[in-house]
């Protein structure tokens, strides 16, 4: 494939065949623009690598003997990237007609935004609560109580007072869609591979704003996401994988039960960032 594409797409694989047809499928209505579609199958053994042909022959395969992680998968993608923005997709996706297309409309409206992400819709018409509150462990231990004795306090992590129609700036939006700038995603650093699964997603948000770029979330561009959840409710490896990978991120940003710190380390960050920018001096990328 010639020339700069106007976005790539990165899809990660294993074992999803099943949900290549509704993925795929919908991504030539996504965004009216030039696309490089890259797709990392994590040793899937159903024959999905195949399947991608199939469905798509200008994709670019990338394929794993084993199962890598997310972050280390979604890297190889991202390191075939030739466009100046990508999209992290989960392969249980269906992207509506135009969705990609107003998050890319949004990073080439805001420059100091570095990543954004749409509203999920999950299989019963209900919105997932995709963008929250940066977590704590607090939160976590929440979660494990019955949804109505933590109700009032997951309310406010997941932002429950507002309707998720509009568009704001938000902690972090879930990694099934991230819209991201590469030359923001340069600065910061590739998805921590220290992370095989979650949450490699929330910790490139927080450091795209502890480098000065917001983190913004569309309501008006929709996705439809089967959400797996593949570690809820077991406590099998990949569930301590997980655990590991939560207990890396609190240990690598320094915090644990509060999240107050981190607001102001970011509010410090901003003001470092307006004040370059007041100056006239560029931001340095890799």
């Amino acid at each position: 494939m010639s020339g700069v594409p106007d976005y790539a797409v990165v899809v990660l694989t294993w074992n999803s065949r099943r949900h290549l047809e509704g993925c795929l499928g919908s991504l030539p209505a996504a965004a009216d623009r030039s696309l490089q579609l890259v797709v990392v199958d994590n040793g899937s053994t159903d024959g999905t690598a195949a399947a991608v042909l199939e469905l798509a022959s200008h994709a670019e395969v990338i394929r794993n003997e084993t199962n890598r992680g997310v972050a280390a998968g979604r890297n190889q993608g991202l390191a075939a990237v030739r466009a100046p923005y990508a999209v992290l997709l989960d392969v249980d996706t269906v992207v509506e007609p135009g969705a990609l297309g107003r998050l890319l409309d949004h990073l080439d409206a805001e420059p100091e935004v570095g990543l954004c992400g749409p509203r999920l819709v999950l299989p019963d018409g209900s919105t997932q609560p995709s963008c929250q509150l940066f977590p704590t462990m607090r939160d976590k231990l929440v979660r494990q109580l019955p949804r109505r004795v933590g109700a009032g306090f997951l309310r406010e992590i997941e932002l429950g007072d507002w309707d998720h129609v509009g568009r704001r700036d938000v902690d972090y939006v879930v990694g099934a869609c991230q819209a991201v700038r590469m030359s923001a995603l340069r600065e910061v650093g590739w998805l921590d591979e220290r992370i095989f699964y979650g949450p490699e997603d929330i910790d490139l948000c927080l450091r795209m704003q502890l480098l000065g770029h917001r983190v913004s979330y569309l309501g008006d561009a929709v996705v439809h996401h089967e959400c797996q959840q593949v570690t809820r409710h077991r406590l099998d490896r990949l569930a301590w994988r997980h655990l590991a990978g939560l207990l890396h991120y609190f240990r690598t940003h320094g915090y644990f039960w509060s999240r107050a710190g981190l607001y102001r380390r970011i509010a410090g960050a901003r003001r470092t960032d307006g004040a370059r920018a007041g100056e006239g001096s560029l931001r340095s990328v890799g």
